[in-house]
């Protein structure tokens, strides 16, 4: 138990496919070098597209983890998110055959079944609805990539799907962590998963003008906090942290990676895709999470930002981690986006900067914001420019906020006894 009376809960396995390896430590290492995942799109002919490329996986193949028939069931977005459970339960060493009762599930995604919609669609146009497959729907629907990762696992306790945009994966790990400390459960897989580069995809997220359109530099057109930012870079990815209760994990002699000591969240109420221009209500997520892990924001040493590469974005969590972290610890706390090496994993990204806050704790580094050249003077604080750099991370956040005015941050620490 803490000091407030509340079960501890603790991280013990990770596991990911992002566009910077389909492992974690490949994917960290990537990461710490300042290695970029951005590359032209090999999903689809992108000739007729304003933009060409986005951040990938490279040779992922699901038969490496899915029975191949199984697989082809599937959408890419829960084929990639059974390969991070399956790596997170190989990573924690549990055996979920042991209570699967006492274990569950809580994974995110913005979109959910993307590609599988896109081409139902297409058959339904070209062929006719009888040709339509029986496995369209539960292909499409957001909530499968949970489905599939309790059905392949075992798991049945606590099972639930959020899709809250980009802010998704946050609310899952939250959710997870509250189903433990209410003691609904003793172990959950948290996470998230998206793949969203298809035609539509990119297409719709073009039209917003959301996405940047630098193709001939696909490497450093994401670009976080930097001057010459023009838009955010697609991603895709799955990742999964495994949660679990101190004593459960200490009877079994789990290795302890990290602890996760806080959750907050909050809803803007103020427009469709734009930030909340006042910063506040994000910055109510962010202490909402301090006061939720009894800690004084001047004990953050590292904040892993949502910043995804836009104009209006970037500048608003600049003012949202002042408001938050009082402007005096603000200047003195490291700041990264490594949405410079991933791209926007949308509903996955949590999930995958949630394991980089882990990992910074972990090993007393803090990842880069890769492409950052020229200062803007609306983002004026310490964002680990394009070097990793060693710290003491004893206390580390990361924020997620979504289309729709979600918003949600989690405090990760290192382990004390």
């Amino acid at each position: 138990m803490s000091a407030n009376g509340r079960r501890r809960v603790v991280i013990t396995g990770l596991g990911c496919v992002t566009p910077l390896g389909n492992d974690v430590e490949t994917t960290w290492k990537h990461l710490l070098a300042g290695e970029s995942g951005a590359a032209e799109i090999t999903a689809f002919d992108h000739s007729d597209y304003g933009v060409h490329f986005a951040c990938e996986l490279k040779e992922f193949d699901p038969a490496q983890w899915v029975e191949r028939k199984q697989a082809r069931r599937m959408d890419r977005f829960a084929q990639m998110i059974l390969a991070a459970a399956r790596q997170a339960e190989a990573s924690s060493g549990l055996d979920v055959s042991g209570s699967p009762e006492r274990m569950g599930a809580s994974v995110a995604t913005g979109i959910g079944g993307l590609k599988s919609f896109q081409d139902c669609y297409d058959v339904l146009k070209t062929r006719g609805p009888d040709r339509v497959s029986p496995f369209s729907i539960p292909s499409i629907i957001p909530n499968m990539g949970a489905g599939w990762v309790s059905i392949e696992l075992g798991t049945r306790g606590p099972l639930t799907s959020q899709c809250t945009a980009c802010a998704a994966s946050n609310m899952a790990i939250g959710d997870g962590l509250d189903a433990i400390r209410l003691e609904r459960a003793d172990v959950m897989f948290v996470g998230g998963t998206e793949a969203p580069i298809t035609p539509v995809g990119i297409a719709g997220f073009d039209s917003m003008r959301a996405l940047s359109r630098r193709n001939d530099d696909p490497k450093r057109a994401s670009r976080p906090f930097d001057a010459a930012r023009d838009g955010l870079v697609m991603g895709e990815a799955g990742a999964i942290l495994v949660l679990e209760e101190l004593e459960h994990a200490r009877a079994r002699g789990a290795h302890i990676i990290a602890e996760l000591v806080g959750y907050g969240l909050s809803s803007d109420a103020a427009h469709m895709t734009e930030p909340d221009p006042t910063g506040e209500n994000p910055a109510r997520s962010m202490r909402m999470a301090f006061a939720d892990a009894g800690i004084d924001p001047s004990e953050v040493a590292y904040v892993n930002a949502h910043a995804t590469s836009t104009p209006l974005g970037d500048a608003s969590e600049t003012r949202v981690i002042k408001k938050a972290l009082g402007e005096e610890n603000a200047r003195r706390t490291a700041i990264s986006s490594t949405k410079g090496a991933t791209g926007h994993c949308f509903g996955a990204a949590g999930a995958v900067e949630a394991i980089f806050t882990v990992l910074s704790v972990r090993d007393g580094i803090v990842p880069p914001t890769i492409n950052y050249d020229v200062q803007d003077p609306d983002c004026d604080l310490d964002y680990v420019p394009n070097e990793a750099r060693k710290a003491d991370v004893r206390v580390a956040v990361s924020n997620s906020f979504g289309f729709g005015g979600h918003n949600a941050s989690i405090v990760v620490a290192r382990f004390e006894d």
